[in-house]
């Protein structure tokens, strides 16, 4: 990805931040430092404010999608150590977790000095070849090659001349990081589905009107359906659309993944892992049921099309016996489920 030109500066440095990198500080550490530039104005900037800000920037894919940054990133430890200690929501908003970590300072110093020691410096290793710590912030506070930023004691000051690129051009520096932080990460969750989409919290979630009504067909068909958790009656619109498996593991709402559930399941089952060998046989006759009523109805219906990620042909899909339709969601679900609880989801009980 190439960065927007400036005569007046090296940007080939600024490109060159993200090379041999083996952990993720320094992904975190860029973004947090342009966060405060272009939003918060300011131009000094405390090492524990930027700090914080990694933390809050990461909090996320940490805890919320559960992504590995790697069995040894200080990053990802010290996040968990952080959510220990202060017990934040993993919903929690960046602004709030960051303003938590600067107001109780004193404490935040003791889980995360270990990023004053050598990121500040080492971060400016395309401007200032890395010797010691010394040496770094006497070059640095000369701008020797017009570095990004001079340290003094455990604060850095921006260089004027990079204020103006990183305030105009914010955006796509942004997009820079990320896109070099997905190629990080995507090593090392290969079989981790979308993971440029689990590096921020969503806005807003996509909208489940479709899917309600496909199902809401269904019901009013057969008047009515069980809940595979509870067994109780489901009638239209009085239902939760339940994630089979979370959304914060597949990043997305196919059709396949969505069952209609009492609304006190939806809350408790939260991100949780569905026991396979409890629900996967009602879950996957449901569908089946449904798809052949509703095909049969309008064969046309364009969300008949979210099956064809677990099957290449609709009507033959349909056309299985009972045991095939549920070996192949079989297939689906046991390996996202086990990769899942590899990476820390908890299987859910009722």
């Amino acid at each position: 990805m190439n960065l927007p030109q400036n005569i007046k500066l090296p940007v080939s440095s600024l490109s060159r931040i993200f090379e041999n990198t083996t952990a993720t500080y320094k992904f975190y550490w860029f973004v947090a430092i342009m966060d405060i530039v272009v939003k918060e104005h300011k131009t000094r900037i405390s090492f524990w404010e930027i700090i914080a800000g990694m933390i809050a920037e990461s909090w996320y894919p940490i805890h919320y999608f559960k992504l590995s940054f790697g069995k040894s990133d200080s990053l990802f430890v010290k996040s968990l150590e952080i959510q220990k200690e202060y017990k934040i929501s993993i919903e929690s908003d960046k602004e709030k977790i960051k303003n938590l970590l600067v107001d109780n300072l004193k404490e935040t110093k003791k889980f995360l000095k270990i990023f004053s020691i050598n990121v500040p410096y080492r971060f400016l290793s395309p401007w200032i070849r890395y010797t010691y710590d010394e040496e770094v912030i006497a070059k640095s506070q000369l701008f020797e090659n017009n570095a990004l930023y001079a340290i003094y004691n455990d604060e850095i000051v921006i260089n004027d001349l990079w204020v103006e690129y990183l305030t105009k051009h914010y955006k796509i520096l942004r997009d820079f990081a990320f896109w070099n932080l997905t190629e990080f990460l995507q090593k090392r969750n290969p079989n981790v589905p979308d993971v440029p989409s689990k590096l921020i919290k969503p806005i807003q979630r996509d909208s489940l009107t479709k899917q309600r009504k496909y199902w809401d067909s269904y019901i009013e068909i057969t008047g009515g359906i069980n809940c595979i958790y509870t067994g109780k009656n489901i009638i239209a619109k009085e239902y939760d659309l339940d994630h089979f498996v979370p959304w914060s593991f597949v990043s997305h709402n196919l059709l396949w993944n969505l069952i209609p559930s009492d609304p006190s399941v939806n809350s408790a089952k939260s991100n949780n892992l569905p026991q396979l060998d409890k629900y996967l046989q009602p879950f996957a006759s449901l569908h089946q049921d449904a798809m052949k009523i509703l095909y049969e109805k309008n064969m046309n219906n364009k969300i008949f099309e979210d099956y064809l990620i677990i099957y290449d042909s609709i009507p033959d899909l349909i056309n299985l016996s009972k045991s095939d339709f549920f070996n192949v969601f079989m297939r689906t679900f046991s390996p996202m489920v086990q990769i899942a609880e590899n990476m820390g989801f908890k299987k859910w009980q009722l």
